[in-house]
Order: structure tokens, then sequence, then C-alpha cells
């Protein structure tokens, strides 16, 4: 049941009324898959904040024992079992009837695509832990081969091109976000005229910036989020309703 029905109808006419529509999305869109957020009540940094050393640049290139936990957190990583849940599946219809543009996640799973979202609809602007990237050469391998040679007992598998160390290519604080990805995520938020934000804090910038620019270029801004954001105060709306029965709710319209 979603709680706000006020708010919910007017957002439902303005997706039924959008000409495009951009969808950010964040870890919270994937807990009903399984799979934590991070700054929630149960979220991995809440519960172990130490684990936030694996996802900073700096402490995973200084510390090897950091490299260590990082290859089996990724190994035992709920994403390789988890399936899409109804808010993926949800985004992926509304996408079929055109006027979806595109979806720009910070999530690293793959579950937008495993809805059946074809690749060229989904920016990644944090990256994907699909694959292996070695930070000395740029080598990619499937991660899943990677994480074979730590099944066999390589703690931290090193890369087989040139030596250089590997992570999942994801991007850590610390670490740039690639240039042609933010530019595609930057274009997403300033051709739409409804940009609606589901799970995601809005506290790591640049994503949560596509806020300012959507809204800067005229489009509506949603905020669905189960906590608070730094963009509830500027939003045309704010949900907090679980993802799983607030976005199939909002987005079954008509095309």
């Amino acid at each position: 049941m979603v709680t706000d029905t006020v708010s919910a109808t007017r957002v439902r006419d303005w997706v039924s009324t959008a000409g495009t529509v951009t969808f950010l999305t964040g870890a919270g869109m994937s807990t009903d898959s399984g799979i934590p957020d991070f700054r929630g009540p149960q979220g991995v940094w809440t519960k172990d904040p130490s684990a936030q050393a694996m996802f900073t640049l700096q402490n995973y290139l200084a510390d090897p024992e950091v490299r260590r936990r990082a290859w089996r957190s990724r190994r035992d990583h709920p994403a390789w079992h988890a399936r899409p849940n109804p808010a993926h599946e949800a985004i992926a219809s509304f996408w079929a009837t055109g006027r979806g543009r595109v979806v720009v996640t910070q999530n690293i799973d793959g579950l937008h695509q495993a809805a059946g979202l074809p690749a060229d609809a989904v920016v990644e602007i944090h990256g994907t832990l699909r694959e292996a990237e070695c930070l000395d050469c740029g080598q990619r391998v499937p991660m899943p081969e990677a994480l074979a040679r730590v099944d066999t007992g390589e703690v931290d598998p090193a890369c087989l091109e040139c030596g250089g160390v590997q992570k999942s290519a994801t991007i850590s604080f610390g670490q740039s976000l690639v240039r042609e990805v933010l530019d595609a995520a930057v274009a997403a938020a300033r051709n739409c005229d409804l940009l609606v934000t589901a799970g995601t804090s809005l506290q790591v910038h640049p994503a949560a910036s596509l806020c300012d620019i959507a809204q800067g270029s005229g489009a509506r801004l949603v905020v669905l989020n189960a906590e608070p954001t730094p963009y509830d105060a500027q939003a045309d709306a704010v949900l907090r309703d679980p993802l799983s029965q607030l976005l199939p709710a909002l987005l079954a319209v008509r095309p």
C-alpha cells in the first residue's frame, strides 16, 4: 500500500505525461533482491564501519590485507545469486514503452540488465562487479575468472597480463569516474522531463548532482527512498514506501 496517496497520484500523472523519464537508482533498489545497502539501518557500513576501507582506493593499494578481504567479499557477494525484484522489473517494463530514456545506476550488481534492460539503456556510473580490472595496465577479465583463482588459493590475484594489482571494475572512493560514462549520465539528466531517483541516499557526488542538472534543465525531480536525503527539500515529490511495491504502482501507466 502506498501511504502518501496524494503524492503518489501526482507522480503517476507526471509519469504518464512525461515525454522521457530518466531513473537514478542506488543500493536500496536491490535490497529486496537480498543485496544489503551501505548506509541504511542494516547497511554494510552501518553494521561494520571498517568495511569502508575496502572501498577506498588508497587503502586498497596500500594494504594487502584490505585487498585480501576485498577478494573474499567479492567471492561471497550476494549479487552472484540475486534475482531482479519487482522494482527492477517495473523499470524494465516501463522502458519498453519507449518513454524511459535511460537508467543511471550507482549499483554494480547488473540486476537492471538481468531484468531485461539492454546494456545501452543502463549507465553504470560506479562500474560493475561483473569484471575485474588491472589498475596498472587496464586489462579486464570476467570476474568469475578472477574468483576461480581465489578459490584455488590466490588470496590477492595479480593481473596475468602485467602482474599489476587487480580490483573489481568499480569506482572506489578516491578513484575518478570514467569520463564517457559520466558524460552519458549528465546527458540523461539534462534531456529528460522527469528524473526519478530510487533507493539512493543522494549523498555521493557527482551522481547526486544529476538532480541539480535535471531540475536546472526544467525536469521534475521525484525522490523514492526509505530514509531522508539531502534533496528532499527541493524535490517535487518524496515517497518512502518499499520500492518493490512503489515502483510497480507508479510506473503501471498506459504507453
